[in-house]
């Protein structure tokens, strides 16, 4: 059996010689053979004079499962003679190795969280717990339990798989976190054990659709950091778009509109100024009227200007010599009469 104690006896090996005297006395020993690198001899020993075999290290079943090797028996005679027999050592286990639960996983000593939604169906997999076990076949059958459970009436255990099943919907009743303790039991005399707890959490189930084809659940993080920024950017560009084209119709308008003014007459000339100088006053702040008072007054006519009601134009009118002019205007008082003579 493994687990030996260094120097255990393992057998006795017994060889008898009908010779008589000195021919009839044996000696044992192994015949030297190499298993992986070792040698026989620093594995097994026998007693020469009466066959006991001894190991010489403590053995593991799971390393070491057999060992196959020759052990020979010479007399003392002249010439000696000899006989040899097989020696096959088998390991046997022992269950010295505990289950380990490999799934779900978690850090030592930790609690396993799971997720589950509340509209569950009965008989729906909730979670699958797998232990493993090194020792050999007999030793190593897995058996699972549930040690302690919030509501019995809720879940079932498969003792052969380790499957986790609801037994019936979830209902308004039931808290929302439950707790599980299953256990991993060995085959193994005495049985070793492994333990895990389980935390079940519902949570609910509701979605929002986007698309027909796709649908997002509800605690989904629409606007994490990634999105956050990628909305923000693409409102700038939009917004400083939106005041480009803006700006662009304005300026057009303004060049596709010009300033409405009086129709002009056959004798008058109108003209939008910003000047501030007051009514009758015949001098121009800018070169293109001084060249019209000029030429107007070489053709023999006065030429004077006269305010637009409510605006800032101003009417020119060219008069022949002679001819007298009336002008009535809403930011003057009285009448203005000029003439010449």
């Amino acid at each position: 059996m493994e687990n030996n104690a260094p120097g255990a006896l393992l057998s006795s090996l017994t060889a008898f010689d009908p010779d008589l005297h000195e021919n009839q006395y044996l000696v044992y020993f192994i015949i030297e053979k190499e298993i992986a690198n070792t040698s026989m001899s620093m594995l097994f020993s026998i007693n020469p004079e009466n066959g006991n075999l001894y190991a010489l290290k403590t053995f593991d079943y799971e390393i070491e499962k057999e060992f196959l090797f020759h052990i020979e028996a010479r007399d003392s005679g002249s010439p000696p003679l000899s006989s040899n027999m097989t020696v096959h050592i088998i390991i046997v286990d022992q269950n010295d190795n505990a289950p380990v639960i490999v799934s779900p996983w978690r850090a030592h000593g930790s609690v396993v969280e799971e997720k589950i939604p509340r509209s569950t169906d009965k008989g729906s997999l909730v979670a699958k717990v797998i232990a493993l076990d090194t020792d050999s076949v007999l030793n190593s059958r897995i058996t699972y339990q549930i040690l302690q459970v919030t509501d019995a009436t809720l879940f079932s255990l498969d003792q052969y798989n380790g499957e986790i099943r609801t037994m019936r919907m979830f209902s308004s009743r039931d808290p929302r976190h439950q707790r599980l303790v299953v256990v991993a039991k060995d085959n193994g005399e005495p049985a070793l054990s492994a333990t895990v707890t389980i935390k079940l959490s519902t949570v609910e189930t509701a979605v929002k659709a986007y698309s027909d084809m796709t649908e997002v659940p509800l605690e989904y993080d629409i606007f994490s950091d990634l999105n956050l920024y990628l909305v923000i950017g693409l409102g700038s560009v939009s917004f400083l778009l939106l005041i480009t084209i803006l700006v662009t119709i304005v300026i057009k308008c303004q060049k596709s509109n010009p300033s409405k003014a009086t129709p002009p007459s056959r004798n008058s000339v109108i003209s939008e100024r910003n000047s501030t100088i007051g009514d009758n006053t015949l001098v121009s702040n800018d070169a293109y009227w001084y060249s019209l008072f000029l030429a107007e007054t070489r053709k023999g006519k006065l030429v004077v200007r006269q305010p637009v009601p409510k605006g800032s134009r101003y009417i020119v009118s060219s008069i022949p010599r002679g001819t007298g002019l009336t002008d009535t205007s809403d930011s003057a008082a009285s009448t203005l009469q000029v003439g010449l003579v």
